[in-house]
């Protein structure tokens, strides 16, 4: 039976570090790997036929080695870009050798038979459109800033008379600089005077803000909930933006039907696994007080005060949870 837990990051990835720690006391066959590391220290041989309908072969990393029968979960976290493993070559080069790892090792990585993936990277891409989350916590009955998403001045000043305040947020992260770090821009409160023609350039994401009297990050592991009450020491608009160290956390009940909605949304797309953020507008015990920001299906977690039981969560949906399964 297989039983190897194939994990699928960077080598620097400290969430993912304590999975595999409780994995490995668990006695559970762990082979980690980062697909950009493709070339001598990663290599690989996998094959089909028509007799045959699965992908069968080895996987072979500088330290481990998995045949893709053995592999009974996927925990697919965060690797590393395969372009970066191409780098040194032309770019029309560079571009063509990425396209070939991503389709080739990557599209079996992501259809190896019979595998439990934690989440799949194709899930994971859908439901990281932020057009698509709001749509989908709205129709599943929760409460979402009124939103605009736009590239006019008009609309855009109207919407913020009509309900001003209104925050900017972005849809994705900054890119990777020169320096080859990755950067953020925090939501932050607009004013509508401000606006011109350079709104124009691309699309823009405004919500109205909302008198929150705090916030909560609900992280959902199978049918494990786990929620804190989040807030920044300055009062920041976006605790994100701080020093997450000095963040003050309070563990927060979920009312049952928030909480049934983010099963329904999970499995809406396909997910197992996603780290909700919330807005308060009171105590919290009435379903009408929580506002849904967003769903991050590949959030971090680790930083929680409850990230030792939501470690456990993973190891069970990895293990226990598939074993019950099969």
């Amino acid at each position: 039976m297989a039983s190897t837990v194939l994990v699928v990051t960077a080598l620097e990835d400290v969430t993912a570090d304590r999975v595999v720690a409780v994995l490995n006391e668990r006695g559970v066959p762990v082979v980690r790997v980062d697909p950009a590391d493709i070339g001598p220290a990663l290599t690989f041989g996998f094959r089909i036929d028509a007799g045959r309908p699965a992908w069968r072969g080895r996987l072979r990393t500088a330290s481990r080695e998995v045949e893709a029968r053995e592999v009974a979960a996927v925990y697919y976290r965060r690797p590393t870009p395969y372009g970066a493993r191409f780098t040194h070559l032309p770019w029309q080069q560079g571009d063509f050798a990425t396209a070939e790892a991503r389709h080739g090792l990557g599209g079996v990585l992501n259809d190896l038979p019979g595998a439990w993936y934690v989440n799949h990277p194709a899930a994971v891409a859908r439901a990281e459109s932020k057009p698509a989350q709001l749509r989908r916590l709205a129709r599943l009955g929760l409460r979402i800033p009124p939103t605009l998403i736009t590239n006019d001045v008009k609309t855009a000043r109207e919407f913020a008379v009509s309900h001003g305040p209104v925050v900017c947020k972005t849809f994705r992260g900054l890119p990777v600089g020169d320096d080859g770090r990755a950067g953020a821009i925090w939501a932050q409160r607009v004013d509508p005077e401000t606006f011109d023609d350079t709104l124009t350039v691309t699309a823009h994401l405004f919500q109205a803000e909302i008198p929150k009297t705090g916030d909560v990050r609900v992280t959902v592991v199978g049918r494990r909930v786990f929620a804190q009450r989040v807030a920044a020491p300055d009062g920041a608009l976006d605790w994100r933006r701080g020093d997450w160290d000095a963040l003050l956390h309070a563990p927060i009940s979920v009312p049952p039907p928030v909480e049934a909605a983010l099963h329904a949304y999970l499995a809406s797309f396909g997910l197992v696994f996603g780290c909700f953020d919330f807005a308060l507008t009171g105590d919290g015990n009435d379903p009408e007080h929580w506002t849904a920001i967003e769903c991050n299906p590949n959030g971090q977690w680790g930083w929680l005060p409850d990230a030792e039981d939501i470690t456990e969560a993973f190891a069970d949906l990895l293990t226990l949870e598939r074993k019950g399964r099969s």
